[in-house]
């Protein structure tokens, strides 16, 4: 999980959003260690070591099994380095996706977590980016994070090989992409504009 999901977390729980928080194996949910570092504070990490509620939230997520799309109006992934490895083949994760995708709900990824739509298939049997606008932590934001050798496989070449309609802005800034119910966010940068994105979506179909 990265900085970002503080944001996305605050503006959700500001608009007075009933929020579950799960992970693939429940409990305490890790930090990416970089959004600790001095220089990737933001207003809304400050926010969050001065918030014993997310604190807490954050320390007991619960498990990804226990999830039934039926409870929810919508799903939104934050980022961080750690999807890379935890979430192409969670089949929880993927179960998760396929039927909120099926119920025609709204699907939000974040930054590295879009990872998770790997495996993911559309009703029709084929891959569910297949032909979608999609974005994701670009191959040049891995490259400038000096992880491009760390990363199992870069997320943007994934996402072209599984025949997503990539698009990308620019390094580090705020980029977001909605194609359908499906909500897709560039960097941890874009994580509040991506949950300003879900809330007026849902405000368009009132």
């Amino acid at each position: 999980m990265d900085r970002g999901v503080c944001g996305a977390v605050f503006f959700f729980k500001d608009a007075g959003k009933e929020i579950t928080i799960a992970s693939p194996k429940g409990g305490p949910a890790p930090i990416d260690p970089k959004s600790n570092e001095p220089e990737n504070q933001t207003p809304a990490t400050v926010r969050y070591y001065k918030d014993p509620d997310t604190i807490k939230r954050l320390a007991n997520t619960v498990k990804l099994s226990s999830v039934d799309q039926k409870d929810f109006d919508t799903v939104f992934y934050p980022g961080g380095h750690g999807p890379m490895w935890d979430l192409p083949d969670d089949k929880e994760s993927i179960r998760i996706l396929e039927s909120f995708n099926r119920a025609g709900k709204i699907m939000t990824l974040m930054c590295h977590s879009p990872v998770a739509l790997k495996n993911v298939k559309g009703v029709d049997g084929d891959w569910l980016i297949r032909g979608k606008r999609v974005t994701a932590f670009t191959n040049g934001e891995e490259s400038e994070a000096e992880l491009t050798w760390v990363v199992p496989f870069l997320l943007e070449d994934m996402l072209r090989g599984r025949g997503a309609n990539y698009m990308k802005g620019e390094n580090w800034l705020p980029f977001v992409v909605r194609d359908g119910k499906l909500i897709t966010g560039q960097n941890p940068a874009s994580s509040v504009l991506a949950a300003q994105t879900v809330t007026d979506v849902f405000e368009r179909m009132k």
